[in-house]
């Protein structure tokens, strides 16, 4: 058995990256890929449907041999986070470059599935955008889509760019927007997945979630 996993953060080691492989981890599985999208290239879908005869893409980059991968793996758990509210780019480009294997054949019908979304909205302000909420639906659909069995989803609570920007609190801060006209880099901290035991534990439950799902549970 081999789980894949896949993340849109281009940060290096970052809180989703690390959020993916504890999943991964948890599931127990001796053959298990870690995928960073951000050291491949995998463009858009460009809607041609080129492989509607071949469930292969026609464009020549990282995205073909990458879904042949998911193809071939057991289950995969999908990691992204939510600039602007929505998932990332690069998650969206990739999961969009799995359409060739729906065609006539729907390749990944009843492949079990998860999510973990990384956004930096606080859960307690719900007059914000449910950043985590749209990212974790956007994953959940494109596995409804393909008749997978999506088997549950995991929120991580992240940080902002401006923790990392280096040019001060501007008046555009989203510190500001979220925390108030006083938050400072200093007084919001810099959050860390595994701090958070809450969270953790989400992790290693859905990792369990998914082996049993593997074994037709």
């Amino acid at each position: 058995m081999k789980i894949i996993g896949i993340s849109g953060s281009p940060i290096a080691d970052s809180n989703t990256d690390r959020a993916v492989k504890a999943v991964l981890e948890a599931t127990g599985v001796r053959k298990r890929e870690f995928v960073k999208l951000s050291e491949l290239t995998v463009a858009p879908c460009d809607a041609c449907l080129g492989c509607v005869a071949t469930n292969r893409c026609v464009l020549g980059d990282d995205g073909v041999k990458l879904a042949d991968r998911v193809y071939k793996a057991d289950a995969i758990v999908i990691g992204g986070y939510t600039p602007y509210g929505t998932i990332d780019s690069r998650t969206k480009a990739f999961l969009e470059r799995l359409y060739p294997l729906r065609h006539r054949h729907g390749l990944l019908a009843g492949k079990p599935g998860a999510a973990v979304v990384t956004c930096a909205t606080p859960l307690e302000r719900p007059e914000l955008p449910p950043s985590c909420e749209n990212g974790l639906a956007a994953i959940r659909t494109f596995m409804q889509a393909e008749n997978m069995r999506y088997v549950g989803g995991v929120a991580v609570l992240g940080n902002l760019p401006c923790v990392r920007c280096g040019a001060g609190q501007c008046g555009v801060s989203g510190l500001k927007m979220l925390y108030g006209p006083e938050a400072e880099v200093e007084t919001v901290g810099i959050r860390k997945l595994e701090d958070d035991l809450q969270t953790m534990a989400a992790l290693e439950k859905l990792g369990e979630e998914i082996i049993r799902a593997c074994y037709g549970g």
